[in-house]
């Protein structure tokens, strides 16, 4: 009827990609589909792509400029630049280049006394002092843990609905900052947290550790209220389908729960392969509240001392228990009392019943409003009690199963039953054999991190590299498909990936590998002519300018006024405060829910990592200045933020109290020293904000600046102090790393 196309097979495919993208729609694609010839074989796999390659292990290339280099990742890039006609920028000012790699690698400014140690002499062998200091700090984990619970999707709440708080998730990110700062092998990381609760183990540390580490598999948007157990499930393993693919793969597996992947070769299959590995693993349990489920606890090995403190702090709980039972008990008896005088005048002289309720009457509905009070006490100090220590983490089910692919994604449709197992078009070593009688979750963390496996150990690298570089080498971090970018520097990318694996999986080397670049030490200015060649600056001949982000700066604010304290960790919801918690009554059919009225005066001078994160609304109380720079909605597991610059972020910055109040603190201490001259203030006021003395048409702006107060301040000089401090916090030299 139409004759017989002349394109060839593979234009069809193409046209067909593009009409599925939105060209044509479907309906031209149903067109085009009627116009191809019989011998067109579009189910054919795919060109092989460089995501699913072995990793070489190329040779650093050599280079002209041979006296750039300051290590092997210089050569690569270097190469390049030579092939493009290019040339590296200068090197960065050295209060920059202390700046941005403290920043980087810690989340915090270089304070005075380090900035002018290195300033005084900033050598080879005093960079290397400073990033081995940076990455032996504390700062380090707390900053770094950030990075990887965007890829979790972490937060102090269940689900998204009813503030149903989860009161145990902070295990899981103090895991994740300990993992980090005692560098643990990334291979390591990747075992506990898919099975950890399979692994052998040497003591009770460990196994709580592990057993912590898998809430990587519950912690993240999951629904967790509906009659319908069967679909629950089938979203909870959705859910652990998608992270392992984002975070360790960079393959994009949610739209494989309904048909094959439509762009990358990935099938029905591999999704329910992997699907059967976790419907034979329990994530979730229905609790005695209406439809409401949760998400598991396991009780944690309690190591001697752990258990001697629980005993000594449960002994107090129970003697305050008792305490507000006797207070019940002594107004339930004046209570009956009453009630008895109430009955007795009325029955006795009804004429005098009157009297007796205008004084008797009050003191009733008194007394039950404090008997009540009292009660919600008791039932909140239940909810409070010391317990044994638990962490949400998955179990083993009693019976593992292969699962059937559900049609289209509906578990009520259940088709032919594929054996569990992983993505087959990632070749790697023979994959681990999954036994009968276990899940294959142990089997599932091996195959991840196999030395031959193609993506885990390069989507780390890219990472590491976007991290400390401001964009990946593959500019899609969390898509290495077919539709995602091709590598820039693929033998640069691969010999990053073969360190990882060659050097125990250490995150660590690898950062101080591009920290003490000499790529990683160039200036950020602008080049008219580099900007012509390579606008997007993908040959990294320069290095870009990057805004703190939202718990940098925070931290950092907090840092530079004196006001930031040291954490250990622990519980961010302050659900040990009445205010903070609802639905304490346990006929109520909805779970206990947690407010955010009241936050610790501490909390506000905590890090950013360490305050509540919810996922239903805005970022409460003193984390609200996320909600102004980019973080990542927990709804969201991504390891890479958006970087906008909008009018609101200038509001915030100019009128929020948040800003006011640390730029008091600020001034507070920059007039801290009696009898000091302004010009010695304004020195030390650069030099902690800055990491650097103030220029001289600096020093005379300010000074201008501090001859006119606010005219209507009580305190001229603090006020006109307090500006200035503000102008500095909101000045672009504290807000970039340059």
């Amino acid at each position: 009827m139409f004759g017989k196309p002349r394109l060839p097979a593979s234009r069809l495919r193409r046209i067909i990609s593009v009409g599925e993208r939105g060209i044509f729609g479907w309906f031209g694609l149903a067109s085009v589909l009627l116009l191809l010839p019989g011998d067109a074989q579009l189910a054919e796999p795919p060109p092989a792509h460089w995501a699913f390659q072995p990793i070489l292990s190329p040779v650093p290339p050599s280079v002209l400029q041979a006296d750039w280099p300051r290590n092997t990742i210089d050569r690569f890039l270097l190469a390049r630049m030579e092939a493009s006609g290019l040339r590296p920028a200068p090197d960065a000012a050295p209060q920059n280049w202390l700046r941005r790699v403290t920043f980087d690698l810690t989340g915090l400014p270089p304070d005075e006394g380090e900035a002018a140690r290195f300033l005084s002499n900033p050598s080879t062998e005093a960079r290397e002092k400073v990033v081995d200091k940076l990455l032996t700090s504390p700062a380090f984990g707390e900053r770094w843990a950030r990075h990887w619970l965007d890829l979790v999707g972490y937060a102090d709440q269940l689900g998204t609905v009813n503030d149903v708080p989860a009161p145990y998730a902070w295990r899981y990110r103090d895991y994740v900052v300990q993992a980090l700062n005692s560098d643990k092998p990334f291979d390591r990381f990747v075992h506990e947290q898919i099975a950890g609760d399979l692994m052998p183990l040497r003591d009770a540390r460990e196994r709580q550790e592990a057993i912590i580490a898998t809430g990587f598999l519950l912690l993240g948007e999951i629904h967790i209220v509906t009659g319908d157990k069967a679909q629950l499930k089938a979203d909870i393993v959705d859910h652990q389908i998608q992270k392992i693919g984002a975070s360790f793969l960079g393959q994009s597996l949610g739209c494989v729960r309904c048909h094959d992947h439509k762009f990358d070769p990935i099938r029905l299959e591999d999704y329910y392969g992997m699907a059967g590995i976790f419907n034979s693993t329990e994530s979730s349990f229905m609790t005695d509240r209406g439809v409401w489920s949760s998400i598991l606890v396991s009780e944690l090995p309690e190591p001697p001392e752990d258990r001697l403190r629980r005993e000594e702090s449960l002994a107090r709980h129970l003697a305050q228990v008792e305490k507000i039972r006797s207070e019940r008990a002594a107004l339930s008896a004046e209570l009956s009392r009453v009630k008895t005088a109430l009955s007795q005048a009325s029955t006795n002289a009804p004429t005098a019943s009157t009297s007796a309720e205008k004084n008797g009457k009050p003191r009733q509905a008194e007394l039950e409003k404090q008997l009540g009070q009292l009660q919600t006490r008791l039932h909140h100090l239940a909810f409070i009690a010391p317990k044994a220590s638990v962490a949400y983490a998955v179990r083993e089910s009693s019976e593992p199963a292969d699962g059937p692919i559900h049609q289209r994604g509906n578990p009520r449709t259940p088709g032919r039953v594929v054996p569990r197992g992983f993505i087959r078009v990632v070749q790697t070593d023979p994959p681990p054999a999954i036994p009968p009688h276990a899940s294959g979750r142990l089997e599932l963390a091996q195959w991840l991190t196999q030395p031959r496996h193609p993506l885990t150990s390069r989507v780390l690298a890219n990472r590491l590299w976007k991290q400390m570089m401001g964009e990946g080498l593959v500019r899609s971090v969390d898509y290495f498909g077919t539709r995602g970018d091709p590598p820039v520097h693929p033998g640069l990318l691969d010999y990053l990936a073969q360190s990882l694996i060659h050097g125990n999986w250490s995150q660590k080397r690898i950062l101080r590998e591009i920290a003490l670049s000499r790529t990683y030490a160039q200036a950020s200015s602008h080049d008219p002519g580099k900007h012509q060649a390579d606008p997007d600056n993908r040959l990294w001949s320069r290095m870009p300018s990057r805004r703190l982000d939202a718990e940098s700066l925070r931290d950092a604010i907090l840092a530079v006024t004196g006001r930031l304290l040291p954490a250990p960790g622990g519980p961010a919801l302050a659900l040990h405060l009445l205010e903070n918690v609802g639905g304490l009554d346990p006929k109520d059919p909805n779970p206990i829910s947690f407010r955010t009225s009241i936050f610790p005066e501490q909390q506000h001078r905590l890090r950013t990592i360490y305050l509540p994160v919810v996922r239903s609304r805005a970022q409460p109380g003193p984390a609200e200045l996320r909600n102004f720079f980019d973080f990542v909605p927990p709804t969201e597991m991504t390891g890479q933020r958006p970087s906008t610059s909008v009018a609101t972020q200038a509001l915030f910055l100019l009128n929020s109290g948040f800003m006011k109040t640390h730029a008091g603190h600020l001034a507070e201490w920059a007039l801290g020293p009696e009898g000091l001259p302004d010009r010695e203030r304004m020195t030390r006021l650069y030099q902690r904000v800055l990491q650097r003395a103030p220029e001289q048409d600096e020093i005379h702006r300010a000074e201008r600046f501090l001859a006119e107060p606010p005219p209507e301040a009580t305190h001229p000089q603090r006020a006109a102090w307090t500006e200035l401090c503000h102008a500095l916090l909101c000045s672009n030299e504290f807000l970039f790393k340059l």
